[in-house]
């Protein structure tokens, strides 16, 4: 009886520890995942307000500056992602414009299926460092698009180079700027409210 006794004192300890450990576990896991989806949105945050990875800016007017005499080249780039049916293009592959000059520029898209497709368009500017001086007042950048079957659309980017560029001596030599988008299918595009009545009208053809 004393044996039992003292292999069931030294048993709970172990339980003890061991329920410690996973308690342990249990949280660093919980942590972890925290702060990976935590990560996503700061990453963004950075990006939007650095320029980091060629991340562009967005800004709401035209700069008080105006623009300068110093030109610079802008190159257009556009890509589709695999599964998705679109014909992506700028309509001018490079222009010349002053720094801080705002300026509208347009791609054309065009569904080359025969049903409704969707995609969404991520982007990025080259060389990555002028990603903090490249500001766009309108974009059709990150919103979802949904064609119809054989739609062709133009698509506006208002923009304009920051002349704080200028004041920049690591970019002295800097005479051009590629702007690339890229087109991703979306296989789950958000359905579209009803307009008033249609739900009616749908009710009735049933």
């Amino acid at each position: 009886m004393e044996r039992q006794a003292n292999q069931q004192q030294i048993g709970k300890p172990r339980l003890g520890r061991d329920a410690l450990v996973a308690s342990i576990c249990g949280f660093v896991a919980v942590f972890m995942v925290g702060a990976a989806y935590a990560a996503v949105p700061f990453y963004d945050w950075f990006c939007r307000v650095t320029g980091f990875n060629g991340t562009t800016q967005v800004a709401t007017s035209a700069p008080a500056a105006g623009p300068l005499a110093r030109k610079i080249a802008v190159r257009f780039d556009a890509n589709v992602g695999p599964g998705l049916p679109w014909k992506f293009e700028p309509e001018q592959t490079e222009i010349e414009i002053p720094i801080g000059q705002v300026t509208t520029v347009f791609y054309t898209v065009t569904n080359q299926s025969a049903r409704a497709t969707a995609g969404q368009a991520a982007y990025n500017v080259a060389p990555l460092t002028v990603g903090a001086y490249f500001q766009k007042i309108n974009c059709f950048c990150f919103t979802e698009q949904t064609m119809a079957p054989g739609e062709k659309r133009a698509m506006p980017v208002v923009f304009y180079v920051d002349p704080a560029l200028a004041g920049d001596a690591e970019n002295d030599g800097l005479n051009s700027i590629t702007l690339s988008y890229t087109f991703y299918p979306l296989r789950d595009p958000s359905p579209k409210p009803l307009a008033a009545g249609e739900g009616d009208k749908r009710k009735g053809n049933l």
